[in-house]
This record gives C-alpha cells, sequence and structure tokens, in this order.
C-alpha cells in the first residue's frame, strides 16, 4: 500500500506564458534609451571639463517630439487609436517642431564651446 509521489509542477508550467511589450512600450523604451544616452554624455562632459554645459533644452526636447510623433503613429498601427488623420496630423506636428528646435539646440550646444 505505497502511495506513489504527488507530482511537482515544473518551472515551465509554474511561469505564465511569455508575453512580448506592446510596440507602444518598445517605442518608449527606445526614447528612454536615447535620453539615457544623453544623460551619460553629459555627465561624462561634466566629469572631464569640469563645468556644466548649459543652453541646452531646445537640444533635450527634440528626442521627446520626435518620439511622441513616432509614438502616434504606432499607437494608430498598433489599436488603431487616435484615428488615422489626427495620428499623423500629431506626428506632423511634432516632427515639425523637432526640425524646428533643432538649429536651436544645436546653437545653444556650440555655445558652450566658444571663448
Amino acid at each position: 500500500m505505497s502511495q506513489a509521489p504527488e507530482e511537482v509542477p515544473s518551472e515551465e508550467e509554474k511561469a505564465p506564458p511569455y508575453t512580448p511589450a506592446s510596440p507602444v512600450k518598445r517605442t518608449l523604451a527606445w526614447i528612454a534609451i536615447v535620453y539615457m544616452v544623453i544623460l551619460v554624455i553629459l555627465t561624462t562632459c561634466i566629469y572631464y571639463t569640469g563645468a556644466a554645459l548649459g543652453n541646452l533644452a531646445p537640444l533635450l526636447t527634440v528626442p521627446g517630439l520626435i518620439g511622441a510623433g513616432t509614438v502616434s503613429i504606432v499607437s494608430w498601427r498598433t489599436r488603431q487609436r487616435p484615428g488615422k488623420w489626427p495620428a499623423l496630423l500629431i506626428a506632423g506636428l511634432c516632427w515639425i517642431l523637432a526640425a524646428i528646435t533643432l538649429p536651436l539646440g544645436i546653437a545653444g550646444l556650440l555655445s558652450n564651446f566658444g571663448t
């Protein structure tokens, strides 16, 4: 009268099934990676030169504007929200603002290296 040992579920049976992140979350993660690279560069520059860079606000908005337009398009393509035309309008507006802001940011960055 021996009893059979109870079966212990394996690791694979316990774990929930793998679900990848949504395209919107992946897009936001890439935007965060860009900002982290910028932060590392700025920190390294502070350690190297001993002084912080100024006039960078316009330059730091460019990745966010490009990312916001991209998130708008990706959201429309994956979940159909917002609609096609609002998504294109938001993306176009963000990308135009990024194109306008980029020269201002580059000028602000270069002002740190003049005499």
